[in-house]
């Protein structure tokens, strides 16, 4: 047996990272000023000009199932028996069901497609401790503990953006949260709840929103105290400001391993400039090359 660990281009990975545990990425695309880009080979400062610039949201698509297909003929190729596919939440992206469509159209390999529930860091998560336990733990065991490992408990975010109008324009969050969010000038705190985006706290101002989510987190890591825990804050195009904040939360929660990363295009376009989000595992994943 041999096991390939596939994810999604919005786990937003290193490509460091990417290559040291031979994790393959499947990207998704964006479309902006008529030219289509997949958001693994394109500059994230680069794109953040374009979309501030443009006077209509950029869109974005899955990954066509002829590219997932050509990736899983390689794999089989390459003497791959079985895949462990991970992917954003199907519940906001078609992207796990082109998966399922994919694995269908090839023979001769097992695909195991694995809906996060989430996106981002949540998912990265997930396919590292997949690639980093696939050569130690039967694949029977491994994919059990990827159920329990994705469970809300156990693999949670906040995101904390600075208006809803992108997701509201991208059709991710209704009309109604996107009109109140505008007329109170909130900064909305986000969650993902059942594999949708829901706004779960309406907050006056930025330095508020932060300490709520610090006091989420606080209650979350007290559930879990004495596990290791790793986190994630990753920014959209606000280097000074996440820096800042990863410094807060690192002197609050000494227990917990940080990381800092950037959302990519994809993600990127829904939650808009200026967004943070804090994604957490409590399965032990070896971050030390980030």
């Amino acid at each position: 047996m041999k096991v390939a660990v596939v994810v999604d281009s919005t786990s937003y990975l290193p490509t460091n990272i990417l290559e040291k545990y031979d994790i393959y990425t499947i990207p998704l695309n964006v479309i902006t000023n008529d030219e289509v880009y997949k958001e693994n080979e394109i500059d994230n400062s680069w794109y953040y000009e374009q979309m501030a610039g443009s006077d209509e949201l950029p869109t974005t698509s899955q990954p066509s199932i002829g590219d997932y297909i050509l990736l899983l003929e390689s794999l089989y190729r390459d003497g791959y028996t079985d895949v462990l596919s991970f992917h954003l939440s199907k519940e906001i992206s078609g992207t796990y069901q082109s998966a399922i469509s994919a694995s269908t159209s090839v023979e001769d390999i097992n695909v195991h497609v694995v809906d996060s529930q989430l996106s981002c860091a949540p998912l990265g998560f997930l396919a590292l401790y997949a690639a980093q336990n696939k050569n130690v733990k039967p694949l029977e065991a491994l994919l059990d503990d990827l159920e329990d490992m994705r469970q809300k408990e156990n693999l949670n975010a906040y995101f904390l953006v600075d208006n809803l109008t992108n997701l509201q324009k991208g059709g991710r969050l209704s009309n109604a949260q996107a009109m109140i969010g505008g007329l109170l000038k909130i900064k909305p705190i986000l969650e993902f709840i059942d594999g949708k985006i829901v706004a779960v706290e309406k907050i006056r101002t930025q330095k508020k929103a932060m300490s709520k989510i610090e006091a989420k987190l606080a209650e979350d890591f007290q559930v879990h105290k004495g596990k290791k825990i790793t986190a994630c804050l990753i920014h959209a195009n606000a280097p000074s400001l996440a820096e800042s904040y990863i410094e807060e939360l690192r002197e609050k929660f000494e227990d917990v391993t940080f990381i800092l990363q950037e959302f990519g295009p994809v993600i990127g376009t829904h939650l808009g400039e200026g967004a943070i989000g804090i994604g957490y595992t409590v399965y032990d994943i070896d971050v030390s090359d980030f």
